[in-house]
């Protein structure tokens, strides 16, 4: 089999499809909830801790000389990430659990003879 056959065969395969789908809205919904937590979150939450902007809080590792910026440590940006990661989490969980609940329950196929009871069946049969 060549090379490029077997390429497109595991690119064409359902699952690798499915998932680029998935990473692609996953990308999209990326977007939104970063929006949401840096548009309309974390205002609120400035404002409930006396207005405080989380993308200003930075500690300076070293002053700007000249033409080189300041050295900072942006720790309000990584707070404000990890509330995205919070509420994509939480979302994606929230999804998840709603498809499991659609999906029907497999049913359990009916119990057949055990092995005894088949032996003893044989036996019988045998006897007659």
């Amino acid at each position: 089999m060549s090379f490029m056959k077997e390429f497109r065969e595991f690119a064409m395969r359902g699952n690798v499809v499915d998932m680029a789908v998935g990473v692609i809205i996953g990308g999209a919904f990326g977007k939104i909830v970063s929006s949401l937590v840096a548009d309309v979150v974390m205002p609120v939450l400035g404002i409930l801790t006396g207005g405080v902007d989380f993308k200003d809080l930075k500690i300076v590792l070293a002053e700007a000389v000249g033409e080189t910026p300041a050295v900072t440590l942006n720790y309000g940006l990584f707070i404000q990430n990890v509330f995205d990661f919070i509420i994509i989490a939480f979302a994606i969980f929230m999804m998840v659990k709603g498809i499991n609940k659609l999906k029907k329950p497999v049913e359990a196929a009916p119990a057949g003879p055990t092995t005894e009871e088949l032996l003893t069946d044989i036996r019988e049969l045998l006897k007659k």
